[in-house]
C-alpha cells in the first residue's frame, strides 16, 4: 500500500503542475516528468509526442494558449506492478485556450516508472477533446492565413 500511496503523492504533484500549465507556467511539469528520451504523451488537442523535448515543447505551447482553470483526476484507480505504476480516472474540470473557456471530462490514463527512488511520469493520454482540438485548428487556420 505504501507505494500506491507514493504514486498517488506522485499524481497529486503532476496535476498541480498541470494546473500551473494551464495557469501559463509550463515549467512546472520538469519535476514530474521522466526526461527520457522514450516517454510519450497523447493529449486531448491530438497528436502524439515523443521524447522528453517534444513533450516539454507540447507543454510550453498549451501553455502560451492558456489562460486559467482547474483540472482533476475523478474515479482514480492505481495499480502498482514493481517500478512501473498506472492510474486511470477521469480528468474533469475547465481551462480558457485562446480566451475561450472550455469544459473538461474525458478518460485518462497516466503512467509512472520509478527514478532514482522517485515516481516520475512517463506517459500521458488523455481522450481527444474535440472543443480543444477546434481551438487548436482554428489558430492554425489563423495562422496560415496571415502568412499567406
Amino acid at each position: 500500500m505504501a507505494a500506491e500511496d507514493d504514486v498517488r503523492k506522485a499524481s497529486q504533484k503532476f496535476y498541480q503542475a498541470l494546473n500551473q500549465m494551464i495557469a501559463g507556467k509550463a515549467d512546472s511539469m520538469n519535476d514530474i516528468w521522466s526526461h527520457s528520451s522514450t516517454v510519450t504523451t497523447l493529449h486531448p488537442i491530438g497528436g502524439r509526442e515523443v521524447g522528453w523535448d517534444a513533450v516539454k515543447n507540447s507543454f510550453d505551447q498549451v501553455a502560451g494558449l492558456a489562460g486559467g482553470g482547474n483540472v482533476q483526476i475523478k474515479d482514480q484507480q492505481i495499480r502498482v506492478v514493481g517500478d512501473l505504476a498506472y492510474e486511470i480516472g477521469i480528468e474533469a474540470g475547465q481551462a480558457t485556450l485562446a480566451g475561450q473557456k472550455v469544459n473538461l471530462e474525458h478518460r485518462v490514463t497516466n503512467i509512472y516508472q520509478k527514478e532514482g527512488g522517485q515516481w516520475k511520469l512517463v506517459h500521458h493520454h488523455g481522450d481527444v477533446a474535440p472543443a480543444m482540438v477546434e481551438i487548436v485548428e482554428r489558430l492554425q487556420e489563423e495562422g496560415m492565413r496571415a502568412k499567406g
